[in-house]
């Protein structure tokens, strides 16, 4: 039995309550979205996947995302909802000896992004925010941190946390990105319209920092594209998108758009990877439906 989740916030959390509800003894297995949908991980008979797309292999399912819904029936639970964090907290319920209830709140008001300006400019002041920008897959892969604030949750609080020597390192480095990142999205954010479009390929080393610094920055648009190559090999393309959540008037379904593009995600934010040779026609097309800013649910 494995825990097959992502790197982020929502996935460090929801390994944390699998851990404590069931007699898991295994590594979690991190793995991104794309790497299920196109079956480039092995899923094994008794997985526990959370926060990802369904595999018929695993014996347990959690997730909420909008483009991940099954009609068939499965084990373990899906719902629209802030985290899937959440859905596991509910399900298992009874199964818990500590007081989940703050880190779920957290990571339901993070992967929902529902956060304030002040949340946004000044992470530093709010502990979960500025923890959670800490995790990321962007740069490279960093299990063995993953893997201890997984440890770490089940044991202490978030302030317990916070002084650990290696946390308190990561902090100190996400806070001194963002003062970079401000200007670099700066450099190479151009506006269409309402859609701020972020093209970070120009860059040998494209930088890590808030996803929702963007927002703050161009008040005026609805939406942001962010474009990046996946690794220096520049041979595939990610795109993430998201809905301003300071300027909420996007129409778009963003999961549902990009399941055109081999991609998904929540209505409001979501991703796609693709071959560059792909990259012309599939960011143009995805600009274009956001300047258009429809209703694509009907």
């Amino acid at each position: 039995m494995r825990i097959v989740t992502r790197p982020d916030f929502d996935g460090i959390v929801c390994a944390v309550l699998l851990y404590e509800a069931l007699d898991v003894r295994a590594p979690v297995i991190w793995v991104e979205p794309s790497d299920v949908q196109k079956d480039l991980i092995q899923i094994q008979k008794g997985d526990i996947i959370a926060n990802l797309p369904y595999d018929e292999r695993c014996a347990l399912w959690f997730d909420h995302h909008y483009t991940n819904q099954i009609a068939k029936p499965f084990k373990g639970a899906f719902k629209i909802a802030p985290s899937a964090a959440g859905i596991i907290y509910a399900y298992f319920k009874d199964r818990f000896q500590r007081d989940y209830r703050e880190l779920v709140q957290a990571a339901d008001k993070i992967d929902s992004a529902n956060l304030t300006l002040e949340e946004v400019l000044h992470p530093e002041n709010h502990p979960y925010v500025l923890l959670s920008l800490t995790v990321s897959n962007e740069d490279q892969p960093n299990e063995d941190y993953w893997n201890k604030l997984v440890a770490l949750f089940k044991k202490y609080s978030i302030r317990q946390i916070l002084q650990d020597p290696e946390v308190k390192q990561h902090c100190q480095s996400v806070t001194k990105q963002n003062d970079r990142y401000v200007e670099v999205l700066k450099t190479h954010t151009v506006l269409n319209q309402h859609v701020a479009i972020t093209d970070f390929r120009p860059l040998d080393r494209p930088p890590s920092g808030n996803r929702f610094l963007v927002y703050s920055l161009f008040p005026e648009s609805f939406v942001n594209v962010r474009i990046r190559y996946e690794d220096r090999n520049k041979q595939m393309v990610v795109v993430n998108v998201g809905h301003s959540i300071f300027n909420p008037n996007c129409k778009v379904n963003v999961g549902l758009m990009l399941v055109h593009f081999g991609g998904g995600g929540h209505r409001g934010a979501g991703s796609a990877r693709f071959h560059s040779s792909q990259s012309d026609d599939y960011i143009s097309r995805i600009i274009d439906c956001l300047v258009k800013n429809e209703n694509n649910e009907r």
